[in-house]
């Protein structure tokens, strides 16, 4: 690979680097501050999100050195090259932090897309992490977007029961 490309590459994943560092971190702040209606399904679901995101930022940091580059993972650095706003969420509702890192997740994602668009001509091993790193994101995105859906009104002539464990085996909520 030309040193040119290396160098291109090197400054798109430590900027993809940072990102991944800043979600995790604010993922672990969502985990310690979600409070209220379905806090334990929330808060158990971050973690996961936390552990993926820190294999992540591992898997670019490597990448990094890889490509001869040294990547760098100190906060300092980190907050100096960011160009988005800090998570500004302390303690909050389900909602309320769900919403946020609905949008958190939508930066990040846009930006690996347009890191993934620059990598074409440069590297396809490269892209190819970028792009497995997307899915997964999107993957986190959805599931928070799921706690946030109202569910639908049941259609006309249906009746579903408040509590959905008087169904029985078989039973069907019609009338």
């Amino acid at each position: 690979m030309p040193e040119k490309n290396a160098d291109k590459i090197v400054s798109l994943l430590q900027d993809r680097l940072h990102a991944d560092n800043d979600l995790q971190l604010t993922l672990k702040h969502i985990h310690w501050n979600v409070v209220g209606p379905q806090f334990v399904a929330v808060h158990e679901m971050i973690d996961p999100q936390v552990d993926a995101v820190r294999l992540q930022a591992d898997a670019l940091a490597e990448r990094i050195a890889a490509l001869g580059g040294i990547p760098v993972g100190t906060p300092g650095a980190l907050v100096k090259a960011r160009s988005w706003e800090d998570y500004s969420l302390g303690r909050a509702t389900t909602q309320q932090h769900l919403r946020a890192l609905s949008d958190v997740y939508k930066g990040v994602i846009d930006d690996h897309r347009k890191a993934m668009e620059e990598l074409e001509d440069l590297d396809l091993v490269t892209q190819d992490l970028i792009i497995g790193h997307i899915q997964e994101l999107e993957q986190f995105d959805w599931f928070v977007r799921a706690h946030l859906e109202q569910p639908a009104e049941a259609p006309e002539g249906t009746t579903v029961p408040d509590d959905l464990s008087s169904l029985g085996e078989g039973a069907s909520s019609t009338s």
